[in-house]
């Protein structure tokens, strides 16, 4: 294999004249793209900095994520990119956690945080020394065992954990989601989710084609589709929050997307509702891919023309991985029978940043225990049950969220829902629907309960609905669960 680096290199010597990367301020040819890495990495090598060092990356949507990632490589470099979404503490965290030597972003993001640390604001700064390097070259021997990055989790149970992704790790995720995506030497590629996460990992795709790369700065639904119509994007990686918000935005026009050929959907579960809504808008451009931070983007792939077919599954498992599904002590269940999904591969991390204990207990004997309860049919389609640890103890039976969350979703006037478990004397834990409605036409309670009472069994029919105005998310558009439950008890103590 590779590195990310040297992939970057070889498409900058195929097609040095044509466009690399643009967003809306600039424009770089890979010729252009080469110098400006090259640049960079030299200033990286020339104030001190040594292989294995990390650098982190702070700012929103923009042609410098792109080749930063380039320049990082050829330096033998750690990039560790923050979500310019979180609070000015959350970076806090995992600037001091690891242990970055240089911060590179946003000087009104950079300005927001209390750790010390020396860093180089985007703008006039950062062209300066590119400036005065362009034209040099520095290249540091990298193997693809080396880390690429440290990315953290989203932290949702507690602080985020960082992550450690080789650049085998990397290279793998690319070819995973090439495969996944159907790219071609054609395609156009745009980013709009933060690429600082999942998007990341599609960018690197361009590397194996020599591919253009347009970035957004952000998602205004009602305008998102011009422009992908404007920059002729034929693949892009949306969550499913912003392929609802599109689809059903009233100003919606799907001939907007006839360049589009692949909608890379995932960083979040999407009701089987939702996605057949999508589909009957949009048509066969969507590919789901089920994975983690820990194993990116591809444990198992939903290609367009299967999709249709198998709305409740996401897909096979993907080339650079294995998968089992075992149960609580680590034994491989039968086909059919639900467990925690476990994956082993050139695709899985090689462990969490200065936290063995976390990595012993999520990686052992080279599985990654994923937390993902799910099931494999005789055909070897995955099935996503639920997180292990949401997994609903009500009288002493198991009750799976997303479950009832499917049937909920059914209703035409549901926009999203989230079923936790609360606490309950009598029964342990009790079900509690909370709906976001779409603004179409009223959600009554009565009509929810009856939905469930045709669809499920009645102990898992919710014993509270609450329709609210929005559900509490990460920066990446995952529903919060456990702030949630949170909010529940400290609402209705």
């Amino acid at each position: 294999m590779t590195t990310i680096g040297k992939l970057a290199l070889k498409s900058a010597k195929a097609y040095p004249n044509k466009i690399a990367v643009k967003d809306k301020n600039v424009s770089y040819t890979y010729g252009e793209l080469e110098k400006r890495a090259y640049a960079l990495s030299t200033y990286l090598n020339q104030i001190g900095l040594k292989k294995g060092d990390r650098i982190g990356i702070l700012m929103s949507n923009r042609a410098e994520h792109i080749e930063l990632d380039i320049a990082v490589s050829l330096a033998g470099l750690v990039k560790v990119p923050l979500n310019y979404r979180l609070h000015p503490l959350e970076h806090d965290y995992q600037i001091e956690d690891s242990g970055m030597s240089l911060l590179i972003g946003e000087k009104e993001l950079i300005n927001n945080i209390e750790v010390e640390i020396p860093s180089i604001y985007v703008g006039k700064d950062y062209e300066d020394i590119v400036k005065q390097y362009y034209g040099k070259s520095f290249e540091n021997e990298v193997d693809e065992d080396d880390l690429m990055a440290i990315m953290y989790t989203s932290g949702t149970t507690g602080n985020p954990k960082g992550v450690m992704l080789s650049h085998r790790n990397m290279v793998a995720g690319a070819q995973s989601l090439a495969i996944a995506c159907e790219v071609d030497f054609t395609d156009i590629i745009g980013h709009v989710a933060p690429l600082t996460h999942g998007a990341n990992f599609l960018s690197h795709v361009a590397w194996l084609y020599g591919l253009t790369q347009v970035v957004y700065d952000k998602f205004e639904p009602h305008q998102f589709v011009n422009h992908l119509e404007q920059d002729k994007v034929s693949v892009i990686f949306l969550v499913p929050t912003m392929v609802n918000l599109m689809v059903q935005h009233e100003s919606f026009d799907s001939s907007k997307l006839k360049t589009i050929k692949s909608i890379n959907m995932a960083g979040a579960p999407i009701a089987v509702a939702k996605l057949q809504e999508a589909l009957d808008k949009i048509g066969t451009k969507f590919v789901e891919t089920y994975g983690q931070v820990e194993a990116p983007m591809c444990i198992s792939i939903m290609p367009r023309y299967d999709l249709q077919t198998h709305l409740d599954s996401c897909g096979r498992i993907g080339p650079f991985v294995d998968v089992k599904i075992v149960d609580d002590e680590g034994r491989e269940v039968q086909r059919g029978e639900i467990g925690e999904i476990t994956a082993k591969g050139p695709l899985v991390m090689k462990g969490y940043w200065n936290n063995e204990k976390a990595t012993n207990e999520t990686l052992q004997d080279g599985w990654l225990h994923t937390g993902d309860l799910g099931r494999i049919d005789e055909n070897g389609y995955l099935y996503i049950v639920d997180r292990k640890k949401e997994v609903i103890i009500s009288g002493g039976v198991n009750i799976y969220p997303r479950e009832v969350e499917e049937v909920l979703n059914k209703h035409p006037y549901v926009k999203e829902t989230c079923v936790i478990g609360v606490p309950d004397e009598k029964w342990g834990e009790n079900v509690v629907a909370y709906i976001v409605p779409n603004g179409r036409g009223e959600v009554k309670d009565e009509d929810l309960i009856d939905l469930c009472k045709n669809h499920l069994a009645s102990f898992k029919k919710p014993k509270e609905i609450y329709i609210v105005d929005s559900l509490p998310k990460s920066s990446y558009g995952k529903i919060l669960k456990r702030e949630l439950v949170k909010k529940h008890i400290g609402v209705t103590k």
